[in-house]
């Protein structure tokens, strides 16, 4: 024993300890910032500064509506209201399978303040955005395609210089950002965006989707900065703070109004449809709207009135006749190219004899699901249980926060175990966070080798912000597996969704409404219980070698119910093309006169739209990005494209706000998807939108248990 520590052991009766005024300065700054951050973690949002609170008439704004961006003016009564006011006007013509849509964004600034506004926006996955223009008055200025980089760079140097200029950037494949800025005080500039879209045909029907709503994404992941605990910033444009698993979380969370606010875009939407051929059962799903018939083949649409972007809108219409819808075939010459879309509807065949089969179900019970939502999900769930066989094997992995299974593998389909199953379906809330990764692994077991054909069905608002993690998750372990992907909810992630079951070599279908349910399903399960169209090709016509290039690439199995959809570009000499396929190991072939098509603009920019989807896919199939970006780019600025690394950018040649004055951003919040429950995503310490909350709190007590064990250290030393 040294005599440094008998010392201590004799003498311990001296120990009478006084904190000395260092170490009682670090135990009461470690136990206030503690608390501090503690508290602020565990507050609802929303709930920082409660309506019924007094207040001074400087403690107006909330602190949440700070850390939004939200530029606010006092009303009467003292309360913070919007300066920025957003409305959209949108314009669809259908064409056959084809589809131009016009969105107008009016930005109103009724504030006494220049302002930049900013506003993130939903539209289709595989829209191809090819035109902006900013009206400002009666003159209107065109918006030129350039690099992403080089667009922010002309937008930023015109806003400086206190010119109107606007930038329309790509977020996701199905979210985009309008920035505009130097609007003067009661100005009003409208920005019009445009694009092709194609229209979907399944089940005798079709269908066309604008979504106008984005439900809040759930941010996996640790933060890539340490968030500045007593600074706040306009700097940030989304709630979230960008992680390591999804680094741009910021620009993918814009603000969202409370439900019972009323607060969000309102949108007037008028559609001129064009079937080609008669049709019937022509509805808004979601919508109400006055409706005209021109002829058989020719209606327009229009809403009764200005409505809440709140869900989307989804237009369903039959022919009449199964078989004039049988096949479609568009086509635009560009220079020496000739580009076509075609859809065509193969042989339908039922299975005639039940094949074995193990269903697994992945049930989305996060709290983005809470409300109508999880009625939809569980109510669909219950059918395809309902639906299965005794020969069929089966389970159900249920996930928010974590994953876990109803059972320990899966068990044979027996009318005992599917009604165990209800049992526990029934029970289940949603509430938590989105950790879809281990619900996908516990799924997906990578096996190539099976003695039946294994279907995994997932149901889900897809509302998560790591979409490339997860679809390389399901490259890598799908195995001899097919996921089917069942996106529920007003206002579902579609680009997931469909990405995720292309990935899988599955298929998509949407449940918008309870009332839904059992059509939607049982369209979904006939198409599991058919034989696929598959290995599926296309070439020229024997004896001309020449090149041509379609998408997608491969070619999809198909399953019941399905056409197929591609879009080719090939040189004008081509003729006939011929596309073969296996279906219950009988050959199919069939012959296609390239040169009888109508003719319609835009088709171009659609099959450049999907081969920058496959380019962008091939990411998650582990493709170098550099190469990626090289094609995607040379391809979006011939097309004149918006992509993830292009834009559209547009300048006004005056100069509007005077030198020196000021411009404050102002961020356009989302309307709240119908039927969402906030408290449920934002709520309280674990928050299903994003996990910041927990590691704050965790964080915490770290902190605090560190200065206390510091402390005692000292103590005792």
């Amino acid at each position: 024993m040294d005599k440094n520590k008998a010392t201590i052991m004799e003498e311990p009766k001296e120990k009478h300890v006084v904190l000395d005024p260092g170490n009682l300065m670090l135990l009461i700054y470690t136990l206030v910032i503690g608390l501090i951050i503690l508290c602020g973690g565990l507050l609802p949002a929303g709930a920082a500064i409660r309506p019924d609170d007094k207040q001074t008439e400087t403690d107006a704004f909330r602190l949440d509506d700070i850390r939004q961006g939200e530029l606010l003016i006092p009303d009467a009564a003292g309360n913070g209201s919007p300066a920025l006011h957003l409305g959209q006007d949108v314009a669809i013509t259908v064409s056959g399978i084809a589809a131009r849509v016009r969105v107008a964004q009016e930005f109103q600034n009724s504030g006494p303040d220049w302002v930049d506004g900013v506003y993130v926006f939903p539209l289709p996955d595989e829209s191809a955005v090819d035109r902006l223009r900013m009206k400002i008055g009666e003159r209107e200025i065109v918006g030129e395609i350039k690099e992403r980089e080089e667009a922010k760079a002309i937008y930023e140097k015109a806003k400086a210089e206190g010119k109107k200029t606007s930038l329309l950037s790509q977020n996701r494949p199905n979210m985009f950002t309008t920035r505009v800025a130097n609007i003067g005080p009661g100005e009003k500039v409208t920005i019009i965006i445009e694009y092709q879209q194609l229209v979907q045909y399944t089940d005798n029907t079709f269908s066309l989707r604008f979504p106008m709503a984005i439900t809040p994404r759930y941010i996996p992941g640790s933060p890539i900065v340490p968030v500045e605990k007593h600074t706040v910033s306009f700097t940030g444009e989304g709630w979230a703070q960008d992680t390591d698993q999804v680094p741009d979380a910021s620009q993918i969370t814009p603000p969202v109004a409370p439900p019972e606010s009323g607060e969000g875009p309102r949108t007037m939407l008028a559609v001129d449809l064009m079937s080609g051929f008669p049709i019937t059962g022509l509805k808004s799903l979601y919508h109400q709207m006055d409706s005209k018939e021109l002829s058989e083949d020719h209606h327009s649409l229009t809403f009764t009135g200005k409505v809440l972007a709140d869900r989307d809108f989804v237009l369903e219409w039959q022919p009449k006749k199964t078989e004039q819808a049988g096949a479609a075939l568009l086509g635009e010459v560009r220079g020496d190219n000739r580009y076509l879309l075609l859809m065509l509807m193969p042989p339908q065949q039922r299975s005639e004899v039940h094949v074995p089969r193990e269903a697994i179900f992945i049930l989305d019970v996060s709290g983005s699901m809470a409300g109508p939502s999880i009625v939809q999900a569980k109510a669909a769930l219950r059918e395809a249980l309902h639906r299965l066989q005794p020969s069929d094997r089966f389970n159900v992995i249920c996930f928010n926060d974590s994953a876990r299974s109803f059972f320990s593998s899966p068990v044979a389909a027996s009318n005992e175990r599917v009604l165990e199953a209800i049992d526990q379906l029934d029970m289940l809330q949603a509430n938590g966070g989105t950790e879809m990764r281990e619900a996908l692994e516990m799924a997906l077991d990578a096996s190539d080798v099976s003695e039946r054909i294994r279907q995994v069905i997932f149901l889900t608002d897809g509302a998560v912000g790591n979409e490339e993690e997860l679809l390389a998750l399901i490259h890598q372990r799908l195995g001899d597996s097919r996921l089917f992907t069942v996106g529920i909810g007003s206002a579902p992630n579609s680009y997931f969704m469909t990405r995720a079951a292309t990935v899988g070599r599955g298929t998509h279908t949407s449940i918008g409404d309870v009332g839904e349910v059992r059509n939607r399903m049982d369209a979904l399960l006939t198409r599991l219980e058919s034989p696929a169209l598959t290995n599926i090709t296309m070439m020229t016509a024997e004896g001309v070698s020449v090149e041509f290039e379609s998408y997608p690439d491969p070619i999809p199995d198909l399953y019941f119910g399905e056409p197929l959809m591609v879009a080719v570009r090939t040189p004008k000499e081509v003729t006939t093309f011929t596309i073969v396929g296996e279906q219950n190991t009988k050959r199919l072939e069939f012959s296609v006169n390239a040169e009888n098509h109508g003719s319609r603009p835009g088709i171009a920019a659609l099959w450049a739209r999907k081969k920058i989807r496959s380019e962008m896919e091939s990411l998650a199939l582990g493709k170098d990005e550099a190469e990626v970006k090289k094609t995607v780019l040379a391809t979006a600025l011939d097309h004149q494209l918006v992509s993830k690394y292009t834009s559209l950018v547009a300048v006004d040649k005056q100069v509007s706000r005077p030198q020196g004055t000021p411009s404050s951003k102002a961020m356009v919040k989302t309307a709240a998807p119908f039927g969402l429950q906030m408290d449920k995503i934002f709520g309280g310490g674990s928050q299903t939108a994003t996990p910041a909350a927990l590691q704050m709190l965790g964080g915490s007590i770290a902190l605090m248990l560190a200065g206390l064990l510091q402390l005692l250290r000292r103590r005792f030393k």
